[in-house]
């Protein structure tokens, strides 16, 4: 089967910088999208950033100018770099992914998620 691990949260003050990484590890014969979500308490899960596997970006609105998603394809990894964070990125993210697979019952693509990791951006 799949599995995707984050690693790279914690606190931070606002104004400050975090990195996340995730990485992908299974019979895996293509990932198409990696990216990461996120859910404040209370609040939908949203968007943050994902990327394809030929390169293309995209953003949710929030975080457009601060944050950067980078994939590492040989690597299997996606990794968000967050600047300039505010109290409201305050949320659990998770990494997902779309990835094409071996199953029990052969190549199957399906959507993993990974366990999430808490981010705080506080005084």
């Amino acid at each position: 089967q799949v599995q995707l691990v984050e690693s790279g949260g914690g606190l931070v003050q606002p104004g400050g910088s975090l990195r996340l990484s995730c990485v992908a590890s299974g019979s895996i014969f293509a990932i198409n999208v990696m990216g990461w979500y996120r859910q404040a308490p209370g609040k939908e899960r949203e968007l943050v950033a994902a990327a394809t596997s030929v390169g293309t970006t995209n953003y949710g609105d929030s975080v457009k100018g601060r944050f950067t998603i980078a994939r590492d394809n040989a690597k299997n990894t996606v990794s968000l770099q967050m600047n300039s964070l505010k109290p409201e990125d305050t949320a659990v993210y998770y990494c997902y992914a779309v990835i094409t697979y071996l199953s029990t019952t052969g190549r199957a693509t399906n959507t993993f998620w990974g366990q999430g990791t808490q981010v705080t951006v506080s005084t």
